[in-house]
C-alpha cells in the first residue's frame, strides 16, 4: 500500500510540473484563469437556469436532472474534503506558478472538475452528439485546475469519476421515475 501511496505522490508532483511549469505560456497564462471559472458554481448554476429558461419543454429536464447530478456530487465532494485533507499543489511545491486569489482550502478532490463532468455527462447521455462540446468543456476545465496548480492530477481524476459518476446515476435514476 505504501509503494502505491509513494507512486501516486511520484505521479501527482511530475504530471503537475509537466502541466505548470513545461507547458507554461502566455496564451494559457491567459485562457486558463477564465476557463477554470466555467466550472465554480456562478457559471453551472447559470447556465443550468439559462437551459430551463431557453429551451422546450421536452429537454428542460436535462437541466433538472443536471442540477440534480451537481449538487449530489457537491455533497460527495464536500465530505471528501473534510475526511481526506490534502494541501494544494502550490502550497506544497515551491516552484509550481499560481495565479492571483488562490484558493487555500484543500484540493481532493477537484470541485470544479466534478461540477463540470456532472453537467457534461448529464446532456452527453440525453444527446451523445454533444459530446464534442461538453467533453472538451469538462477536460479543460480539468486541465485549467492543475495548470493552476490548484489541484494534483489525482484531485481532477476523483472529480471526473463523481462527477461522471454522480451524472450516471442521476439520469438512471431518472429514467426509472
Amino acid at each position: 500500500m505504501r509503494s502505491l501511496a509513494a507512486w501516486l505522490a511520484r505521479y501527482d508532483h511530475s504530471l503537475i510540473h509537466l502541466v505548470n511549469c513545461q507547458w507554461k505560456c502566455r496564451f494559457f497564462d491567459w485562457l486558463m484563469p477564465r476557463v477554470t471559472h466555467l466550472g465554480g458554481a456562478t457559471a453551472t448554476l447559470s447556465f443550468l437556469i439559462g437551459w430551463v429558461i431557453l429551451m422546450p419543454k421536452m429537454i428542460k429536464m436535462w437541466a433538472v436532472e443536471g442540477f440534480v447530478a451537481l449538487v449530489s456530487s457537491h455533497l460527495a465532494v464536500h465530505f471528501l474534503k473534510m475526511f481526506l485533507p490534502r494541501i494544494r499543489p502550490y502550497l506544497k511545491i515551491k516552484h509550481l506558478h499560481t495565479f492571483p486569489n488562490p484558493l487555500t482550502d484543500y484540493s481532493f478532490p477537484s470541485g470544479h472538475t466534478t461540477a463540470a463532468f456532472s453537467i457534461a455527462v448529464t446532456y452527453i447521455l440525453h444527446a451523445p452528439a454533444l459530446i464534442f462540446i461538453f467533453l472538451p468543456y469538462a477536460v479543460t476545465v480539468g486541465f485549467s485546475r492543475m495548470y493552476l496548480a490548484l489541484h494534483y492530477p489525482t484531485d481532477v481524476l476523483m472529480g471526473t469519476c463523481l462527477g461522471s459518476g454522480f451524472a450516471v446515476g442521476t439520469v438512471y435514476l431518472f429514467e426509472l421515475l
